[in-house]
């Protein structure tokens, strides 16, 4: 249970950090769409560990096979497989948390819940398992729209952007992937500082999502927003979630918060856009946007307290190799799952309107 996300689109991720393979299927996937892995790897690419020194040094090449759904470089309207084959596994660095649960990290839960569990760098808990979910949405990107996430916050460090003009090169040209380059050193520098310290930093990661028509979406309980919310705090390490004006809105006045209308030769336009592209949980043709709060990596190379699976009050330290700062490769995560829950709400407006 739990492993599945989207309604028409589906995709389900599978293995674990230290297992031999991880991977996705999506079922759902339309007909006829150009696919390749060199559609999928970019993707997968960005998200890897061991693209700079602010994080994990995790040796991967994340390198994808599409195993059905695919002939002749198309999909066929079946199931498409994707796998991810594990190399770099050193389940060696994780004897101590076989017999201790490491503080906020969900050790205790899940064996709370299941009576055992796979300590293995975490197994599914892992923000390993992610790959899977990079990979689909890469296929779901296939759909159409424009989706760039970037780091907005690194600990007290914070940048305020155009969220109709942020490119994804501004974005992957500094490690950080903030887009503000000044900024993205002063974030560098504060990432770098925390890991020599023994420590970790959180942020917020900004996400926008252009081009899409008005009228995508579903009333009540499915409305765009809430399943965008879903999927964000599905992600590992994230603690909270705003649209739009978020929490920000309530210091406004309704006068001051409403989006106008105008018209824009023969389209609908907002004058501003607090509403973050969602009205009434269906998008109004303005750009999609939010805020992903993640909180600092679990995982610290500083001596804690903790409890033994004996139930016995102990230490742990840190070790093997984790991100200081989970936010660089937090982006094309966060990108993932928006493109996920995009393509689900565009196959279910056409479901309805035949658009």
């Amino acid at each position: 249970m739990g492993n599945t996300f989207g309604h028409l689109f589906r995709v389900t991720t599978w293995g674990e950090s230290h297992g031999p393979a991880i991977g996705a299927v999506i079922d759902g996937c339309p007909p006829l769409l150009p696919l390749s892995e060199a559609d999928i790897q970019p993707d997968l690419d960005r998200r890897a560990p061991g693209q700079s020194a602010l994080v994990t040094q995790r040796k991967e090449s994340d390198t994808v096979r599409i195993l059905s759904g695919v002939f002749e470089g198309k999909t066929l309207g079946t199931p498409v497989s994707l796998a991810i084959h594990n190399e770099d596994m050193r389940p060696g660095d994780y004897r101590e948390i076989q017999q201790k649960y490491r503080p906020s990290h969900a050790d205790y839960t899940y064996e709370a819940k299941y009576g055992f569990r796979d300590w293995r760098g975490g197994g599914r808990t892992s923000a390993r398992e992610t790959a899977g979910r990079v990979a689909a949405g890469a296929v779901a990107l296939r759909h159409g729209v424009e989706i760039v996430a970037w780091v907005a916050k690194v600990g007290a460090i914070l940048i305020e952007c155009d969220v109709d003009a942020v490119t994804r090169a501004q974005v992957d040209a500094t490690p950080i992937r903030c887009p503000e380059p000044d900024t993205a050193a002063r974030m560098i520098a504060a990432v770098e500082a925390a890991r020599k310290d023994g420590n970790s930093l959180g942020g917020v990661v900004t996400c926008a999502v252009r081009g899409c028509p008005p009228g995508w979406g579903e009333p009540v309980f499915d409305r765009l927003e809430a399943d965008l919310a879903k999927a964000m705090l599905s992600l590992p390490a994230s603690k909270g979630f705003e649209v739009g004006s978020g929490f920000a809105g309530t210091e406004l006045t309704g006068r001051e918060h409403n989006d106008e209308f105008y018209m824009d030769g023969d389209r609908v336009r907002t004058k501003s856009n607090r509403s973050g592209g969602v009205q009434g949980g269906i998008t109004n043709g303005e750009t999609v946007y939010f805020r992903v709060a993640f909180k600092p990596t679990a995982t610290i190379m500083s001596e804690q307290h903790t409890v033994s699976v004996d139930r016995e009050d102990t230490t742990i330290t840190g070790r093997g190799r984790h991100d200081p700062c989970v936010l660089p490769r937090a982006v094309p995560m966060v990108e993932a799952m928006a493109a996920l829950v995009m393509a689900d709400h565009a196959l279910r407006h056409h479901a309805i309107s035949g658009k």
